[in-house]
């Protein structure tokens, strides 16, 4: 409604004029009646990070983590085990990172499964019959 008057005001008083007489602000009415398209902003290339790992060096990190000796470690662990025998494969973000990527984040302990127990059901067989006489 209000644009609409400003539009029927704008070209006998002007559109400053208009906008101010109705309390519109006049680059909201200029927003509202762009007839230019948005400007396009050019897309943007994803660029690999250069210091990334190489996918080689991401499986020697997966294969270390999930070896015998380091399955059941937490990777700051591994990290610090490695460190003491002179090996730097990664920072701990970094094998969390390797991990995650490839689903295995999480507890990585082997956990003992029991066997689903039934409930115990006192089942009557016959009548109890431990010397007591029935009642008459």
């Amino acid at each position: 409604m209000i644009d609409e008057a400003i539009c029927e005001l704008a070209p006998v008083v002007g559109v400053k004029a208009a906008c101010a007489a109705l309390g519109e602000p006049r680059a909201r009415h200029y927003r509202r009646h762009r007839q230019s398209p948005a400007p396009q902003r050019p897309e943007r290339v994803a660029t690999p990070q250069p210091r990334a790992l190489s996918a080689v060096e991401r499986k020697e990190i997966r294969r270390v983590l999930n070896t015998e000796e380091h399955v059941d470690e937490a990777p700051a662990t591994v990290y610090a085990k490695l460190l003491d025998e002179g090996i730097y494969l990664g920072s701990v973000s970094t094998m969390y990172r390797v991990l995650r990527d490839n689903g295995e984040v999480g507890d990585r302990r082997r956990h003992a499964t029991h066997p689903a127990r039934k409930k115990p059901e006192l089942v009557a067989t016959g009548a109890d019959d431990h010397g007591i006489p029935p009642p008459n």
